[in-house]
């Protein structure tokens, strides 16, 4: 007989605690208290335990689209367990330990098996299990107690995917995290790595880092991506956010946080920028996010975007010599700052971007070199808080645009975070991309190799936004990091 799986949620802490009310409001079916022993891998979340004298294994075999995971069973084998059994076990953790016995006992397990490997972690667990019936789903609010310490989880759990979804919706539990009994143990004990997301919200594109912390503070970088959504668009002529950007926008971050739960993200940070910084109906926009995707949203200020920016291009390019100016330009705002090494003497933000040029402009298609010439003459006028100052000994670009245009100087058909940064834009490759992209309609903007296809609209105006910043300040060339304000904001927030 086949084995159907159950697709199952789970959550702990403090935000569980008004489904914990509700369930405890219907009283439970039944009440069951055992304890257990999980042998925890600091490779991988594999549920592997021992229970009422059997080895009991789960598989996780689907997770789904809205981050609900499907796990089956696929052993319970009582003590001597043989070592073939014991090897899928070991397998299910990702541990390689050579097995030279034929069986073993849970003693012989314990001490020649988990003792001598690092990667594993057994944990002795109490729990209380109050089940319930709710919406055709099995809930489960348990207590646990492992190595001292008390923990509460609640769980729900059907052969029926759409049911869960129901359940949790019912209990207020539909936008948080979904994260298994091992990945619970092991941040309660500060075991393995775990798992955040930054999600940044600009004026023309959403995007996302997702990375992984070590135990030892290491960060392994699991997504970094952009999605042009073009938020700001008609912002410049209404003041408002129109409707039509307005869902692009929020259903492009409402796929984020889903991926980043499906992913294992412990906690998502959100903010936004230049664009709804300027939007009178901003709050709107915040509480439509809040109640679709289960996220605040935080607006910061264009010091602090500043300020992100300027110690991710620290981190990415390593301390550089003399004075540095960083500016990272997007489609509604350019935020610079100036500064020493790590020192930062001064940062403010201009509300100078490709989307508000682009509309202003009509640079979205072809254009002849009037326009252009007046864009750029528009733009000097706007960077009027940077003319007049001593010429720095570096300049850094930031900003999808910056990185956009050293793909196309590089033809990267695939984009390549590595070759990209540090690249060298001078004053004259960007005359040269402004004329290329001038003469072009966005579809044929879109056949140049390097260029992001939704960044076509905006691509000229982002070049003139550039070239002016360089002009201005002096410079003939700048260097081009790839980092920007959601990698600096992702280790200060989850770097402790």
């Amino acid at each position: 007989m086949a084995i159907v799986g159950r697709w199952e949620w789970r959550g702990f802490g403090a935000a569980i605690e008004a489904a914990e009310r509700r369930l405890v409001e219907l009283g439970p079916d039944s009440i069951e208290e055992s304890d257990e022993t999980y042998l925890l891998s600091l490779e991988n979340d594999a549920s592997v335990k021992v229970r009422d004298g059997l080895l009991d294994v789960k598989r996780l075999v689907r997770v789904s689209d809205e981050g609900l995971q499907q796990w089956i069973p696929i052993a319970k084998d009582p003590f001597p367990v043989e070592a073939a059994k014991l090897g899928t076990a070991l397998a299910e953790l990702a541990v390689d330990v050579a097995l030279e016995r034929e069986a073993y006992t849970l003693v012989q397990l314990h001490e020649e098996v988990v003792a001598p490997s690092p990667a594993l972690h057994p944990v002795d667990v109490h729990k209380t299990r109050r089940r319930y019936t709710i919406g055709g789903c099995m809930a489960e609010l348990t207590d646990a107690t492992l190595e001292g310490r008390g923990m509460r989880t609640v769980a729900v759990e059907s052969e029926d995917h759409e049911l869960v979804l129901a359940t949790l919706r019912e209990l207020g539990l539909r936008p948080l995290p979904n994260v298994c009994v091992p990945r619970g143990l092991k941040q309660a004990l500060g075991l393995g790595p775990r798992r955040f997301a930054v999600i940044d919200v600009g004026t023309n594109s959403v995007k996302v880092v997702l990375a992984e912390r070590a135990s030892d503070g290491r960060w392994r970088q699991l997504v970094d991506r952009a999605e042009v959504t073009r938020l700001g668009a008609g912002l410049a002529d209404s003041g408002r956010l129109e409707p039509e950007p307005t869902a692009r926008t929020i259903d492009a971050i409402a796929a984020i946080v889903e991926e980043a739960r499906r992913e294992g993200a412990d906690e998502i940070a959100a903010v936004g920028t230049a664009g709804l910084r300027a939007a009178a109906n901003s709050g709107e926009f915040l509480a439509a996010v809040e109640e679709r995707c289960g996220i605040a949203l935080e607006v910061i200020s264009g010091e602090e975007e500043a300020r992100l920016a300027y110690t991710a291009a620290i981190a990415d390019l390593g301390r550089l010599e003399g004075t540095l100016v960083t500016f990272e330009t997007g489609g509604g705002s350019t935020q610079f700052t100036f500064g020493r090494g790590g020192r930062i003497d001064e940062q403010f933000s201009v509300d100078v971007g490709a989307v508000r040029f682009t509309e202003r402009f009509g640079l979205d298609g072809a254009v002849d070199e009037e326009t252009v010439a007046a864009a750029l003459e528009a733009l000097a006028r706007d960077l009027a808080p940077i003319e007049g100052r001593p010429m720095p000994d570096a300049v850094v670009g930031m900003g999808g645009g910056v990185t956009n245009l050293a793909a196309v100087k590089l033809e990267l058909a695939t984009y390549d975070p590595d070759i990209v940064r540090g690249t060298e834009l001078t004053l004259g490759e960007l005359d040269a991309l402004i004329e290329r992209f001038r003469v072009r309609s966005a579809d044929e903007r879109r056949e140049i190799v390097g260029l992001q296809p939704k960044r076509a609209e905006v691509i000229l105006a982002g070049a003139c936004v550039v070239r002016t910043v360089l002009a201005t300040l002096g410079r003939g060339s700048l260097s081009v990091s790839d980092r920007g304000l959601r990698h600096r904001l992702l280790v200060e927030r989850f770097g402790a």
